[in-house]
């Protein structure tokens, strides 16, 4: 989900009040089930995707199977709009009689819904699962907080280079192997072609910045004793920051036009033939294929600082969770287990696009279809994912690293003020 993002002053008037806001949010870790029913009707919530008709089909073969197996079982589903699913969501976790017992989430989501007391720890249905055995490790530490699984991983995305090989032939710049040559290849570009942005960047991007960050050696924050302190103002995360910013500019793309973007408007850029190169999702390719550049564009995993390294990427998607509050504990986590297995997650790949959490099952799909194939690699490389703290909703909705890029890119701040304020402001969430 991506939210606008306003420069310097403005933007940290809504930090501040979106961090109280958030700390103030109410703990229902009293709403426990008190039963386990093995008949009656289990309630589903699942997100609404833009075309629905074929996520809806999946999802009534995984509950045909599954009441197949549970004679008398009844299974309603509702599909909520995504923009209203932290109201709704925090309102079930606040009335056990009407809630729902499995919902899918936001795996950004799964720290903060634990400290509110909405989801069931699962570790012992999990680490009995055999399927969950082939789970990606980043998919995997998504549903996982203090060492505990909280839901089951439903899909994964991350992003790789997007690059015109049209622009790069003529020019005769090869594919970029480092981040030193890929801001070298955008530079010249921009000058050999002014009318595109040699690489398009955006400065409220936030997970478009992060694999620079990773790949000069930085972290988000370190975590000991379960207990996190932000680590953004650190000498390599510094080095990752001075990276991603110093894409902004004349040279490249310039800040006035460039530090409001995120990350649609970066790929909606690219795919509309004004960027030579982006960083987007796997999620992006049909938005791509149906822009300007189809048939005139590939896909490479985004390099890291040395030749061979592929820079970390955020393991974005969905998580599927039973509720504390379920009556029907043992069915939810059965029905969790269909609606997320393996034959679902195959099914939910062919039918959207969802990137399977199986290596295996993801495998398979890279050979069937091989624009996957980068994305894949780029997992397998070894993606990585947003501090396991409940404070992490707060810094994300606050657009705390945004504020921090942003200020770096219109010159009110240098990299070491920006990221010093930012850990700053980090450390105020994670403490509350």
């Amino acid at each position: 989900m991506h939210l606008s993002a306003r420069i310097a002053a403005a933007t940290a008037t809504v930090v501040l009040a979106s961090l109280t806001a958030t700390a103030c949010a109410p703990s229902t870790s009293g709403n426990a089930a008190k039963g386990d029913a093995k008949t009656g009707t289990l309630r589903v919530w699942l997100f609404r995707e833009v075309n629905n008709a074929p996520k809806e089909k999946v999802v009534q073969q995984a509950l045909s199977a599954f009441k197949a197996d549970h004679k008398g079982v009844r299974v309603t589903v509702d599909y909520i709009p995504v923009d209203t699913r932290a109201q709704r969501i925090k309102a079930a976790f606040n009335d056990p009689a009407s809630a729902p017992d499995v919902i899918e989430y936001g795996n950004t989501d799964t720290a903060g819904y634990v400290k509110d007391g909405g989801l069931a720890d699962i570790s012992r249905e999990f680490g009995a699962w055999a399927d969950a055995k082939d789970t990606d490790a980043a998919a995997k530490q998504s549903v996982t907080v203090d060492g505990k699984i909280y839901g089951a991983p439903l899909f994964v995305g991350v992003r790789a280079l997007y690059y015109r090989t049209d622009v790069l032939r003529d020019l005769g710049i090869p594919v970029p192997a480092t981040q030193a040559e890929l801001a070298a290849a955008a530079r010249k570009i921009h000058t050999k072609r002014p009318e595109l942005y040699g690489l398009a960047v955006g400065g409220a991007y936030t997970y478009g910045a992060m694999p620079f960050l990773w790949a000069a050696g930085g972290e988000l924050a370190t975590e000991k004793d379960g207990t996190y302190t932000a680590a953004v103002n650190s000498t390599s995360a510094k080095k990752g920051i001075a990276a991603y910013t110093g894409l902004f500019g004349d040279d490249n793309c310039p800040a006035a036009k460039c530090a409001d973007m995120g990350g649609n408007d970066t790929v909606t850029a690219f795919a509309s033939g004004k960027a030579a190169m982006a960083i987007g999702g796997d999620f992006n390719h049909q938005a791509v294929e149906d822009g300007k550049v189809k048939g005139k564009y590939a896909v490479v995993p985004l390099p890291g600082v040395k030749k061979g390294e592929i820079a970390p990427a955020f393991a974005g998607g969905n998580n599927l969770g039973v509720l504390k509050s379920s009556g029907h504990r043992t069915l939810a986590v059965g029905l969790l287990k269909e609606l997320a297995g393996k034959e679902s997650q195959r099914k939910l790949f062919d039918a959207m696009g969802f990137l399977p959490t199986y290596r295996e099952v993801r495998a398979d799909a890279a050979a069937r279809k091989p624009y996957v194939a980068p994305f894949v690699r780029t997992l397998d490389a070894g993606a990585k994912f947003v501090p396991a703290a409940p404070g992490w909703g707060a810094i994300d909705a606050g657009l705390v690293l945004p504020t921090m890029f942003q200020e770096i890119v219109s010159g009110r701040k240098s990299v070491e003020e920006a990221a010093d304020d930012a850990a700053r402001t980090m450390d105020q969430a994670f403490r509350k």
